[in-house]
Formats: C-alpha cells, sequence, structure tokens
C-alpha cells in the first residue's frame, strides 16, 4: 500500500464561543494550509449548527453544550456539529462542502462519513473534557469548566 500524500500537520485552533438560542457551542477551525478559514464557510457552520441544534437537539436529553469543528481540508470542506446527552452519549452530524464552494454545505450524516483523522483527535480532545470535567464529576458537574478546556495546537 502506498499513500498519495505523506502526513503533516494541521493546525487545530479555538475559534469562538457560539451562543445559539440557550446553547453554548466551543467552535474550532481545522486548516489544510495555512490559509484562514473562509469567512462564508464560518457563516455556513453557524447555519447549519444553529439548524441542527433547532430540529434535532430537543428529541434528546441534553446539557445545551458541544463543539463544531470547521475543518478546511485539501479537497473540501468538512463541518460537524456535536452535543452531549444523556450523560455519556455524542450526537455528531456531518456536513461537507466543495472547496470552491464553502457556503453550500451537504447534510452526509446518513451516508455514514464520520470523520477524518484530523477530526477524530478534536473530537477525542473533547470527550476527554466532558469525561474530566462532567462525568468524574457527577456530583457537582462543571460545563463552564468544560466550555473552558479548549484545544489548540498543531496535530
Amino acid at each position: 500500500m502506498k499513500l498519495s500524500e505523506a502526513y503533516r500537520t494541521r493546525a487545530i485552533r479555538f475559534l469562538e464561543l457560539w451562543d445559539i438560542d440557550e446553547w453554548k457551542l466551543k467552535v474550532y477551525g481545522i486548516t489544510y494550509t495555512d490559509d484562514p478559514l473562509a469567512p462564508s464557510l464560518v457563516h455556513a457552520a453557524r447555519e447549519v449548527a444553529s439548524a441542527r441544534i433547532r430540529e434535532n437537539a430537543s428529541q434528546t436529553h441534553h446539557y445545551g453544550v458541544g463543539f463544531v469543528g470547521i475543518h478546511q481540508g485539501k479537497t473540501g470542506n468538512f463541518v460537524f456539529v456535536d452535543w452531549w446527552a444523556d450523560e455519556n452519549e455524542l450526537h455528531h452530524h456531518v456536513y461537507v462542502s466543495p472547496s470552491a464552494q464553502p457556503s453550500e454545505l451537504e447534510y452526509k450524516t446518513p451516508s455514514g462519513l464520520t470523520a477524518c483523522a484530523w477530526d477524530l483527535f478534536l473530537i477525542g480532545h473533547e470527550r476527554d473534557a466532558w469525561v474530566g470535567h462532567v462525568l468524574r464529576q457527577h456530583e457537582s458537574p462543571d460545563l463552564e469548566a468544560y466550555l473552558g478546556a479548549r484545544l489548540n495546537g498543531d496535530v
């Protein structure tokens, strides 16, 4: 087996905290190059995150917190919208758009597409933060500490 491209690190950076209705979502950018995220991609990500939260979250026993990954990749853009529910369950929703049309995000979760290696690293960080600040603190879960646990690194 031969890979078409050698592994190279990608920057994963906390961007901001989004308040959507009564929700707080940590927002991260992941980039294939050193170029900043396209503003149209960030805008489209907020739109799909808002719609997904409003459409699905009420069907779960959630805590009003989660995270969004905005990944400007090599051949396309990936956005995932995740939230915690029922103590230890992560609800994960994936959207993809062509590189040249970042605002045209298409819902891909029903196709089975989950995440790439860099997305999984971010999801792993968020899992560890959830376990450390919420699950292990079951008598007094600290959602603010969870929201404050942020990843900034080259992976």
